[in-house]
Protein backbone atom coordinates (compact mmCIF):
# COMPACT_ATOMS: atom_id res chain seq x y z
CA UNK A 1 0.00 0.00 0.00
CA UNK A 2 1.19 3.44 -1.06
CA UNK A 3 2.23 5.75 1.93
CA UNK A 4 -0.54 8.21 0.78
CA UNK A 5 -3.01 5.07 1.28
CA UNK A 6 -1.31 4.12 4.39
CA UNK A 7 -2.04 7.87 5.63
CA UNK A 8 -5.32 8.02 4.49
CA UNK A 9 -6.49 4.50 5.80
CA UNK A 10 -5.06 5.93 9.14
CA UNK A 11 -7.47 8.76 8.90
CA UNK A 12 -10.64 6.57 9.35
CA UNK A 13 -10.94 5.41 13.00
CA UNK A 14 -14.62 6.63 13.24
CA UNK A 15 -15.07 4.46 10.14
CA UNK A 16 -13.12 1.49 10.23
CA UNK A 17 -10.65 1.41 13.82
CA UNK A 18 -13.04 3.11 16.02
CA UNK A 19 -15.53 0.44 14.69
CA UNK A 20 -13.87 -2.21 15.65
CA UNK A 21 -15.71 -3.21 18.88
CA UNK A 22 -13.50 -4.69 21.67
CA UNK A 23 -13.91 -8.14 23.02
CA UNK A 24 -14.64 -8.16 27.18
CA UNK A 25 -11.44 -7.75 28.32
CA UNK A 26 -9.87 -9.75 30.94
CA UNK A 27 -9.69 -8.98 34.71
CA UNK A 28 -5.95 -8.60 34.12
CA UNK A 29 -3.82 -6.40 31.90
CA UNK A 30 -3.99 -7.62 28.04
CA UNK A 31 -2.81 -6.30 24.91
CA UNK A 32 -4.93 -4.54 22.81
CA UNK A 33 -5.11 -4.19 18.92
CA UNK A 34 -4.38 -0.80 17.09
CA UNK A 35 -8.43 0.69 16.77
CA UNK A 36 -9.61 -1.56 19.27
CA UNK A 37 -11.92 -0.03 21.95
CA UNK A 38 -13.42 -0.59 25.31
CA UNK A 39 -17.03 -2.00 26.06
CA UNK A 40 -18.26 -0.28 28.65
CA UNK A 41 -19.07 -2.39 32.08
CA UNK A 42 -21.01 -1.82 35.22
CA UNK A 43 -19.03 0.34 37.51
CA UNK A 44 -17.38 -1.56 40.60
CA UNK A 45 -17.14 -0.41 44.17
CA UNK A 46 -14.66 -0.90 46.62
CA UNK A 47 -14.92 -2.57 49.86
CA UNK A 48 -16.23 0.35 51.65
CA UNK A 49 -16.10 2.86 49.27
CA UNK A 50 -19.25 4.15 46.55
CA UNK A 51 -19.09 3.25 43.37
CA UNK A 52 -17.30 5.99 40.91
CA UNK A 53 -20.35 5.68 38.58
CA UNK A 54 -22.87 7.30 41.46
CA UNK A 55 -24.13 10.69 40.53
CA UNK A 56 -22.91 10.45 36.90
CA UNK A 57 -24.24 9.37 33.49
CA UNK A 58 -22.33 6.91 31.43
CA UNK A 59 -21.44 8.27 28.34
CA UNK A 60 -20.06 6.69 25.11
CA UNK A 61 -17.78 8.21 22.79
CA UNK A 62 -20.40 8.47 20.04
CA UNK A 63 -22.43 10.39 22.51
CA UNK A 64 -20.07 12.71 21.80
CA UNK A 65 -20.52 13.78 18.43
CA UNK A 66 -23.34 15.33 17.26
CA UNK A 67 -25.83 13.33 15.34
CA UNK A 68 -26.08 15.37 12.51
CA UNK A 69 -21.53 15.33 11.50
CA UNK A 70 -19.98 13.29 9.27
CA UNK A 71 -16.64 12.75 10.40
CA UNK A 72 -16.30 11.28 6.43
CA UNK A 73 -17.66 13.58 4.26
CA UNK A 74 -14.20 15.37 2.78
CA UNK A 75 -13.20 11.50 1.27
CA UNK A 76 -16.90 11.57 -0.24
CA UNK A 77 -16.16 10.32 -3.50
CA UNK A 78 -12.91 9.79 -3.20
CA UNK A 79 -11.34 6.28 -4.37
CA UNK A 80 -8.43 5.41 -1.97
CA UNK A 81 -6.71 2.71 -4.00
CA UNK A 82 -6.54 4.61 -6.80
CA UNK A 83 -4.17 7.08 -5.08
CA UNK A 84 -0.85 7.56 -5.28
CA UNK A 85 1.70 9.09 -3.04
CA UNK A 86 2.44 11.81 -5.42
CA UNK A 87 -1.33 12.47 -6.36
CA UNK A 88 -2.77 15.72 -5.25
CA UNK A 89 -5.73 14.46 -4.63
CA UNK A 90 -4.32 12.66 -2.03
CA UNK A 91 -2.35 15.44 -0.09
CA UNK A 92 -5.54 17.60 -0.98
CA UNK A 93 -7.86 14.84 1.25
CA UNK A 94 -5.50 14.52 4.09
CA UNK A 95 -5.19 18.24 4.57
CA UNK A 96 -8.95 18.50 4.41
CA UNK A 97 -9.98 16.09 6.43
CA UNK A 98 -7.12 17.19 9.07
CA UNK A 99 -8.79 20.53 9.23
CA UNK A 100 -12.27 19.11 9.38
CA UNK A 101 -10.95 16.94 12.50
CA UNK A 102 -9.11 19.88 14.01
CA UNK A 103 -12.36 21.45 13.87
CA UNK A 104 -14.81 18.54 14.76
CA UNK A 105 -17.91 20.26 16.59
CA UNK A 106 -18.55 19.00 19.85
CA UNK A 107 -22.30 17.93 21.36
CA UNK A 108 -23.68 21.58 22.96
CA UNK A 109 -25.87 19.50 25.57
CA UNK A 110 -22.62 17.81 27.13
CA UNK A 111 -21.40 21.08 27.94
CA UNK A 112 -21.29 20.96 32.20
CA UNK A 113 -22.48 17.13 32.19
CA UNK A 114 -21.41 15.19 35.19
CA UNK A 115 -20.39 12.00 33.07
CA UNK A 116 -18.43 8.71 33.43
CA UNK A 117 -16.69 7.46 30.58
CA UNK A 118 -13.87 4.55 29.68
CA UNK A 119 -11.35 5.06 27.72
CA UNK A 120 -7.42 4.89 27.12
CA UNK A 121 -4.76 7.39 28.81
CA UNK A 122 -2.33 9.50 27.23
CA UNK A 123 -0.41 11.50 30.16
CA UNK A 124 0.79 15.42 29.49
CA UNK A 125 2.19 16.26 33.23
CA UNK A 126 4.21 13.81 35.37
CA UNK A 127 5.75 14.86 38.49
CA UNK A 128 7.29 12.71 40.99
CA UNK A 129 5.38 9.21 39.19
CA UNK A 130 1.74 11.49 39.71
CA UNK A 131 -0.42 12.28 36.85
CA UNK A 132 -2.30 15.54 37.04
CA UNK A 133 -3.37 15.89 33.32
CA UNK A 134 -3.64 13.50 30.32
CA UNK A 135 -6.21 12.70 27.51
CA UNK A 136 -8.35 10.47 26.64
CA UNK A 137 -9.19 8.88 23.84
CA UNK A 138 -11.33 6.10 22.67
CA UNK A 139 -9.27 3.24 20.53
CA UNK A 140 -5.66 2.03 21.27
CA UNK A 141 -3.28 3.86 19.47
CA UNK A 142 -5.04 7.08 19.33
CA UNK A 143 -2.19 9.67 19.20
CA UNK A 144 0.37 7.65 19.05
CA UNK A 145 -0.06 6.28 15.89
CA UNK A 146 -0.62 9.45 13.63
CA UNK A 147 -2.73 11.20 12.91
CA UNK A 148 -4.93 12.21 15.92
CA UNK A 149 -8.61 11.75 16.28
CA UNK A 150 -11.42 14.18 15.53
CA UNK A 151 -11.00 16.77 18.36
CA UNK A 152 -14.40 15.48 19.51
CA UNK A 153 -13.24 12.22 20.31
CA UNK A 154 -10.25 13.63 22.55
CA UNK A 155 -11.12 14.68 26.17
CA UNK A 156 -7.92 16.92 28.08
CA UNK A 157 -8.49 15.64 31.39
CA UNK A 158 -6.93 17.31 35.10
CA UNK A 159 -7.37 15.08 37.81
CA UNK A 160 -8.69 16.69 41.37
CA UNK A 161 -6.22 14.38 42.98
CA UNK A 162 -3.27 13.21 41.02
CA UNK A 163 -3.35 9.67 39.81
CA UNK A 164 -0.73 7.15 40.54
CA UNK A 165 1.75 4.94 37.70
CA UNK A 166 -0.45 6.28 34.60
CA UNK A 167 1.25 4.69 32.19
CA UNK A 168 0.38 5.59 28.13
CA UNK A 169 -2.31 3.43 27.10
CA UNK A 170 -3.55 2.25 30.25
CA UNK A 171 -7.06 2.08 30.43
CA UNK A 172 -9.22 3.86 32.91
CA UNK A 173 -12.33 5.28 33.65
CA UNK A 174 -12.88 8.62 34.35
CA UNK A 175 -15.74 10.42 36.21
CA UNK A 176 -16.38 14.12 36.38
CA UNK A 177 -17.43 17.51 35.06
CA UNK A 178 -17.17 17.87 30.85
CA UNK A 179 -16.65 21.00 29.12
CA UNK A 180 -16.85 22.24 26.08
CA UNK A 181 -13.74 24.11 25.19
CA UNK A 182 -10.53 23.23 22.95
CA UNK A 183 -7.52 23.00 24.25
CA UNK A 184 -4.47 21.82 21.93
CA UNK A 185 -1.56 19.69 23.20
CA UNK A 186 1.37 18.09 21.15
CA UNK A 187 -0.36 15.54 21.20
CA UNK A 188 -3.39 16.63 19.43
CA UNK A 189 -6.44 18.81 19.87
CA UNK A 190 -9.01 18.55 22.16
CA UNK A 191 -12.87 19.18 21.98
CA UNK A 192 -13.48 18.95 25.60
CA UNK A 193 -12.22 19.40 29.10
CA UNK A 194 -12.71 17.38 31.95
CA UNK A 195 -12.87 18.32 35.39
CA UNK A 196 -12.13 14.38 37.03
CA UNK A 197 -13.03 13.51 40.67
CA UNK A 198 -12.65 9.79 39.80
CA UNK A 199 -10.10 7.73 38.05
CA UNK A 200 -10.59 4.12 38.16
CA UNK A 201 -8.96 1.03 36.46
CA UNK A 202 -10.73 -0.28 33.92
CA UNK A 203 -12.67 -2.38 33.68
Amino acid sequence: MSLARTCLARLLPLAAALALVAQPPAATARDYAIGEKLQASPPRAAKGKPATGVGYKEKTWDDLMPKDWDPMAPLKGLKLDNLQDSDPRAIEALEKIRAAWTDAPIEPSLDGARIRIPGFVIPLERAGGKVSEFLLVPYFGACIHTPPPPSNQIIHVRAAKPAISMRTMDTMWVSGTLHAGKVDTEMGQAGYRLSAEWITPYP
